[in-house]
């Protein structure tokens, strides 16, 4: 049938206006393409990019010229949905995700010919869709014999933009990630293939690559919880923690219908939010939408890529964001539609958007940010135990050196001083003797002995729970004097990294790690004690252990002292120590004398263990901000 007409159904000059600008982004035109597809219930859409021009081909119900369905297709702007039959697809089995037609004039900013090829049930049919036509509206038609497919045979359409003005990134993987990340409705039943050349890319799976990546996971709606199968945690025992299943969200509205009539409605949010393990290594494939969004759905068609710069605070935790919140209210077909004129986005001041936003803003951002803080403890809590399972490895493996070093150097020069100098073998376990009692006192550096001490603690703060209060000035000040918190051993620090980690490398507690790595270790670094003192500390065994301890091992101290206690041996109570005094309400205090004795020792202990010290008068002052000065 090669005497068919094709009338465009639109003032001309709108595709002139419209065509180059409707949309930005080449992957907004082929989501909009892809959504075609989808309307007409293809399984199958192939992106081929050649070197004159970029096809979407689909294998779905095609359009028939004799049914009338060509003529629907080039009514462009007309509402395609006017009642719940005409709000879903041939098959009955999807929502339409198209409401004005607009979409089909993306391909349009691509090009200024576009080639339309289309098959029903072995009826083709085919014109060009131009920016310039006729002042009659006639498009060119394309013969019968030109109308050929790469993919499809029986049904199906082929949309073919020549000589396009925007580019595809060379790498599949690149053009791969851009859609799934606006248009991640592929399944078993709805694939994007795309093609270049020999090479084939098939999207197919998005849930189990995107979710496979995150740290933490909120689903809203049962819809969304067969998720929870692909999130993977390191910390099995926390997941109820990583992991949460909401609800659907309902907001009550009252707005105005399409035909201008009040009605209460439910703002219903379904989806998932989540948190990425990690940054590193997304920008190896350059994209160009941002890996840290939030986007919003309707009828699975997106709406708009991400809201995060309107609900976030553009703080760093929020790079890690990522989450598709679907709201089929905003397609719904009795209400007006509130898209914006290039479908990237919706009008901000309608009530359904301002629910939605408020919601986000309010209660599930910071929600899955809480979430992520807990990841990001429970990760640092696994490094520092990592870090202490390598550092007793190295403990051992030192000692094993060592001993083994003691043993063969002893015998074996013992063995050569004999034969050289005719010595009676019956002296040679005495020479070995002589040799090992030296080798003991003059042990050498053996290499690994700098890798344990510089994983090493380096200061314990020593005290009671009842005196947290000046401990925590204590290791505030260390802090403030550039004291990194991995070297301190505080076990009533609020922040766990200066803690003695739990789990099965902290079982044995302080006493074991100290004997462990201070008393018993072979290499020679010694911690540094700050003894924290008060009438609490002769009522606490574990200070009082901390205290013989020091001494047994002659450690070097410091004393910060609470006033009606008088520090003793085995302390070094002949050295002058610091001096704070407590109000009747329990309220700190010191002199400006003690403050002055308080920064002079945490100077002389950061000058001690090579730390850049602060200067005295800005250890002073900021001492001042932490503890009453009188």
């Amino acid at each position: 049938m090669n005497n068919k007409e094709y009338k465009l159904n639109i003032d001309p000059r709108i595709l002139e206006l419209l065509g180059p600008s409707l949309y930005t982004n080449i992957y907004y035109i082929l989501a909009e393409l892809i959504a075609n597809a989808y309307d007409a219930d293809a399984h199958n859409v192939y992106i081929i990019s050649n070197k004159d021009d970029i096809t979407v081909e689909d294998d779905g119900n095609g359009m028939s010229y004799e049914n009338g369905d060509i003529k629907k297709y080039l009514s462009v702007a007309e509402v395609s949905r006017n009642n719940d039959l005409e709000s879903v697809t041939r098959s009955l089995k999807r929502k339409k995700m198209g409401r004005k037609g607009v979409g089909k004039l993306a391909a349009l900013s691509v090009s200024e010919n576009v080639l339309i090829k289309t098959i029903s049930n072995g009826e083709k049919s085919g014109f060009i869709l131009s920016r310039h036509i006729n002042d009659d509206n006639l498009l060119t038609p394309i013969p019968d014999d030109d109308i050929t497919f790469d993919k499809i045979t029986n049904n199906g359409t082929a949309v073919v933009m020549k000589n396009p003005q925007y580019k595809l990134y060379s790498t599949l993987k690149a053009i791969k990630r851009n859609l799934l990340k606006i248009f991640p409705l592929v399944n078993e039943n709805f694939q994007i293939h795309l093609i270049r050349g020999n090479n084939v890319e098939i999207i197919k799976d998005f849930d189990k690559e995107m979710i496979s990546e995150l740290s933490t996971l909120i689903t809203l709606g049962d819809d969304f919880t067969y998720l929870n199968e692909y999130f993977n945690t390191p910390f099995e025992n926390k997941k109820d923690e990583l992991r949460k299943n909401y609800p659907v969200h309902s907001i009550p509205i009252s707005m105005k219908d399409r035909f201008n009539e009040e009605h209460s409605y439910n703002v219903e949010i379904k989806g998932w939010i989540g948190t990425y393990l990690s940054t590193r290594g997304r920008k190896v494939e350059l994209t160009d939408f941002p890996d840290n969004f939030i986007s919003l759905y309707a009828n699975n068609k997106m709406g708009e890529f991400n809201i995060l710069p309107l609900v976030g605070q553009n703080k760093l935790p929020e790079v890690y964001v990522v989450g598709q919140l679907h709201i089929d209210i905003f397609e719904l077909t009795e209400l007006p539609d509130m898209a914006l004129s290039n479908r990237q986005g919706y009008k901000s001041d309608d009530p359904r958007y301002q629910a939605v936003l408020d919601y986000v803003r309010k209660i599930l951002l910071p929600d899955i940010l809480k979430m992520r803080d807990i990841f990001v403890d429970l990760n640092k809590k696994e490094r520092e135990e990592r870090k202490l399972r390598q550092q007793r490895k190295n403990e051992a493996d030192f000692r094993h050196s060592v001993d083994k070093f003691r043993k063969n150097a002893s015998k074996n020069a013992a063995s050569r001083i004999t034969k050289k100098f005719g010595i009676k073998d019956t002296e040679i376990d005495e020479i070995e003797n002589i040799l090992s009692d030296e080798i003991n006192l003059n042990s050498p550096d053996m290499g690994i002995k700098s890798i344990i001490d510089s994983r090493k603690k380096k200061i314990l703060i020593s005290q009671t729970y009842p005196d947290k209060d000046l401990a925590d000035i204590v290791y505030s000040m260390l802090l403030y004097n550039n004291v990194p918190p991995e070297d301190i051993i505080y076990t009533n620090c609020d922040d766990e990294i200066s803690r003695i980690p739990e789990g099965d490398v902290g079982k044995s507690g302080i006493y074991n790690y100290l004997r462990d790595f201070f008393v018993d270790s072979y290499s020679t670094q010694k911690i540094y004690v700050i003894f924290v003192t008060s009438c609490h500390t002769k009522e606490s065994w574990g200070a009082l252990t901390e205290v013989g301890a020091a001494w047994i091992t002659q450690i070097e101290h410091k004393i910060f002292n609470i006033k009606d206690f008088r520090p003793e041996h085995p302390l070094d109570d002949e050295q002058q120590w610091h001096c704070s005094c407590r109000e009747s309400d329990g309220t700190l205090y010191m002199s400006k004398l003690s403050q002055d004795i308080f920064c002079q020792k945490i100077e002389y202990i950061c000058d001690k263990l090579g730390y850049t010290k602060k200067n005295r008068n800005d250890n002073k002052n900021y001492l001042g901000t932490l503890v009453k000065i009188i």
